[in-house]
């Protein structure tokens, strides 16, 4: 079964042979090295590539142990190219060299050498590799299966697929167990042995339960604004005195250097400035996030949040939490000022949407809260309220867009299109 990735394979395919590195990065088992190989390589072959002009080493294999070396590494690669013509380098798991920043400088030289790397420990994963080759690196970040992605290969309808998709989230393999078991004994093996261990063993953590616990509490409080002070008062209130604001600070910022969460930061729409606390954080894949918490808190109303702010970052949006200010005269002549939230500014090029996530809209009370906000934006990109409903798809008279989270995650343009 091979899952389409046409998203990031478009991606791959504008920046072949642009003189830069393609440095594939995200979280691990999110299908970085299947979309290298097989999906880019097949592309290749299939616009005429010769495949002696595709040179492939997996560098985690034990019979390629000896290209750790870098030296080894380049002289393997070269004794391969024996032409002019172009040939395709993709190195996975590249962190396994030694001062592999040297070897992939020297190929970055060579004019016909066109290069591929990824690799899936946390040093590799973290900004490191990005700020080494800024200028000579072209990232490709790499989401889990989107919701369009997971159902191309899911057997069932639309609303069992959403339901499947909130409970065990799109890493690639999910999809390939059968029962529920199977799917949460995966997601807690790659929680422990993976996604944690890599954390603690990359930044030398002592304290590994002061992390997962920081953990747990993101986790019980997607959506929720928070920051340093908050979550040690958190501790505090939990007999945990020890840990100080700047270890958690640090914690956090270790998190997403693994790309497990991303920051929302809080924008002032109508001052046009960030508000640098708090912020929100947000699970890369929310299947790891219910694993997190051992599956207990399943709320659709948060859940749904993290999906719509996860699949908007996938699509290339840059996304923040709106604030907006809402003026009104009291009887007494004072004005009363109240800050209104929006859930997600999304920002790409000169494209900006105002979203808000609405698990119901079922009656006009409703409606109206979840609108108030994006009614006092005070300008004329587009506002929509994503409910979770299978058939909405309407617009007010105020000019807000209605639409259902499926229509959203189905569609790549939904909100172009709206």
């Amino acid at each position: 079964m091979q899952i389409e990735r046409n998203y990031y394979l478009n991606k791959l395919i504008s920046k072949k042979e642009n003189k830069l590195i393609k440095i594939v990065t995200g979280m691990r088992r999110s299908g970085k090295s299947y979309l290298l190989d097989p999906i880019f390589k097949n592309y290749l072959l299939n616009i005429g590539v010769d495949e002696n002009h595709i040179i492939k080493l997996e560098l985690d294999s034990i019979e390629n142990e000896e290209y750790t070396d870098p030296k080894k590494l380049y002289e393997y690669i070269m004794n391969k190219v024996v032409d002019d013509n172009t040939y395709y380098i993709i190195l996975d798991e590249i962190q396994k060299v030694k001062n592999f920043e040297s070897v992939l400088n020297s190929f970055l030289r060579k004019p016909n050498l066109d290069i591929y790397v990824t690799g899936s420990n946390s040093k590799f994963l973290s900004s490191d590799i990005v700020t080494e080759f800024r200028g000579r690196g072209d990232e490709i970040k790499v989401y889990p299966l989107s919701f369009s992605e997971f159902m191309s290969v899911y057997s069932g309808d639309e609303l069992n697929g959403l339901d499947e998709y909130i409970n065990y989230g799109g890493l690639p393999l999910i999809v390939t167990f059968k029962t529920p078991e199977e799917k949460v004994e995966y997601l807690n093996f790659q929680r422990d042995n993976v996604y944690i261990n890599d954390v603690i063993e990359r930044n030398e953590i002592r304290n590994d339960e002061e992390l997962k616990t920081l953990i747990e509490i993101i986790s019980s409080s997607i959506g929720s604004l928070t920051n340093p002070t908050k979550l040690y008062n958190t501790f505090v209130s939990n007999g945990n005195k020890n840990i100080t604001n700047k270890t958690i600070a640090l914690y956090l910022k270790y998190l997403e250097e693994a790309f497990l969460i991303e920051k929302s930061k809080r924008y002032d729409v109508k001052g046009k400035k960030y508000i640098e606390t708090p912020s929100k954080y947000y699970f890369v894949d929310i299947g790891i996030r219910n694993s997190l918490i051992n599956f207990r808190q399943l709320e659709k109303t948060h859940i749904m949040e993290n999906i719509i702010y996860t699949e908007l970052r996938r699509r290339g949006f840059n996304v923040d939490v709106g604030v907006v200010e809402k003026r009104s005269k009291l009887v007494n002549g004072k004005k009363d000022y109240k800050q209104l939230e929006i859930d997600f500014v999304a920002n790409k090029g000169s494209d900006k949407y105002y979203i808000q996530s609405a698990y119901s809209i079922e009656d006009k009370d409703k409606r109206q809260q979840e609108s108030q906000s994006l009614l006092n934006v005070g300008d004329n990109f587009k506002k929509i309220i994503i409910a979770y409903d299978h058939f909405i798809k309407w617009q007010d008279d105020n000019g807000i867009i209605y639409m259902s989270i499926y229509d959203f995650l189905l569609n790549e343009n939904s909100i172009k299109e709206a």
